[in-house]
């Protein structure tokens, strides 16, 4: 069984990934598998698109899933396409890192790498925030609050509830 991380960007998959890689699981993160196949992933954006972008995210995910007992850390758009979640859902439990917004800000601040970011992140926090909590929850099969954790003590809850 798989360990799918989702949730907005600034709410700790990429660091609680690389944590459960302590108890044994290998990870993957589907932004670094598609910078490894593809390049930058802002210049894929500009170039190309996000809708360019969500089909290689696709791939990405389908290959993943074909794997087993591994932790895979999804960007935050991910679980945006069904397609994703049924495919995640095939080998593994998908777990939702729930931030508030405002959480998410004081995180971000400064981070210049994420595309649909760029122009006003309070705004696009609040905005992406507003468009994706609903379908994070409905996906996730355990949703941890990491609002006051560390990401520590977001893995050992994790590892309470699947491992």
């Amino acid at each position: 069984m798989n360990i799918v991380l989702a949730g907005m960007p600034g709410s700790g998959k990429t660091t609680v990934a690389k944590l459960l890689e302590s108890s044994g699981k290998k990870i993957y993160d589907t932004d670094e598998q598609i910078v490894k196949e593809h390049g930058n992933i802002t210049e894929i954006f500009r170039n190309f698109g996000e809708q360019y972008f969500r089909q290689l995210e696709t791939d990405a995910v389908r290959k993943l899933s074909a794997l087993d007992g591994i932790v895979i850390a999804t960007g935050g758009g991910c679980l945006l396409k069904e397609e994703n979640v049924q495919l995640l859902k095939a080998k593994g439990k998908i777990v939702y890192l729930r931030a508030k917004p405002q959480i998410l800000i004081e995180r971000l601040q400064g981070d210049t790498l994420r595309p649909l970011l760029a122009g006003g992140l309070e705004e696009r926090i609040h905005k992406l925030y507003g468009e994706r909590a609903s379908v994070y929850e409905s996906a996730a099969d355990i949703v941890i609050d990491t609002d006051g954790q560390t990401p520590d003590q977001t893995v050992q809850r994790i590892t309470e509830l699947i491992l």
